[in-house]
């Protein structure tokens, strides 16, 4: 009679067996094979879709908007780089022209000078953007501005500058380009946000978004950005761990989430005006 030992025993030595089987490990090694070819596949649909791509980039002459226009020049992109100071987006275009060369074509950039804070600067240029290239494949909404303060010493007049500038004025250039992405059917929007957009942090009241993702240099984000913007995802978060645990705390335990804060805001103040 075999005993409940010696019964355990041989299952273990069979299921070993059955799985270094001849059957299982060419399963196996198939599976690993589909997947890395899939991956290769997928790497190679994100460079051709980046390639030659008509690519819009508000707030180019510096931090993120410059480091995002390095990258998909590299990447071969066709790019339209748009900002208030004109002479900064010259002078960024003959930086990347004169840069190293790549192993893609690359292609001599566009430059559009607009505030978008003007609402009425913004459809013309929208119509001089849409002259470049004929068309936008890519807007990436970057350009923005930032304030810090507490809510009683911030004026009226400083809340609209900054929607103005970080809400208003890429919603009204996004519409105003939406039209041609619809008529050909094609067409990606990149909204650029800080993490602040998700959680509430002391003293930035009037501050809607737009700066880099936290604890991270523009040149990494911007690298995630366009790897990013080349797998089409939807909601991507570019932060260090302290943030982005932020994030999940305020979500799971919203009560902990905002006495922190508020104990940060009390700190913040007695260091402000001592």
């Amino acid at each position: 009679m075999v005993s409940p030992a010696s019964r355990k025993s041989l299952l273990k030595v069979r299921v070993m067996d059955f799985i270094t089987s001849t059957a299982i490990l060419p399963l196996l090694f198939g599976c690993l094979g589909i997947f890395g070819l899939f991956r290769l596949l997928h790497w190679i649909r994100m460079k051709a879709y980046l390639r030659k791509a008509v690519v819009v980039i508000t707030g180019a002459t510096s931090g993120l908007g410059k480091e995002c226009a390095k990258v998909f020049y590299a990447a071969g992109a066709k790019l339209v780089l748009c900002g208030r100071n004109g002479e900064a987006l010259e002078e960024l275009t003959r930086e990347l022209n004169t840069s190293p060369a790549t192993k893609v074509q690359t292609h001599k950039p566009y430059t559009v000078t607009f505030d978008l804070a003007d609402p009425g600067a913004i459809v013309a240029a929208a119509a001089e953007i849409l002259q470049c290239f004929g068309h936008v494949d890519i807007l990436v909404n970057n350009a923005g501005i930032s304030y810090r303060g507490a809510i009683m010493d911030t004026t009226l007049d400083v809340d609209k500058r900054v929607m103005e500038t970080n809400y208003f004025g890429p919603v009204a250039l996004t519409k105003a380009l939406l039209p041609s992405m619809i008529r050909r059917r094609q067409g990606h929007i990149v909204a650029i946000s800080s993490v602040q957009g998700k959680i509430s942090i002391p003293f930035r009241s009037a501050f809607m978004d737009k700066t880099t993702a936290q604890g991270r240099s523009p040149v990494e984000v911007a690298q995630d950005v366009l790897a990013a913007v080349g797998k089409k995802k939807k909601d991507v978060i570019l932060a260090d761990l302290l943030p982005s645990l932020a994030i999940y705390l305020r979500t799971l335990a919203p009560g902990l989430f905002f006495s922190l804060m508020a104990s940060r805001a009390r700190k913040e103040r007695k260091a402000k005006n001592s």
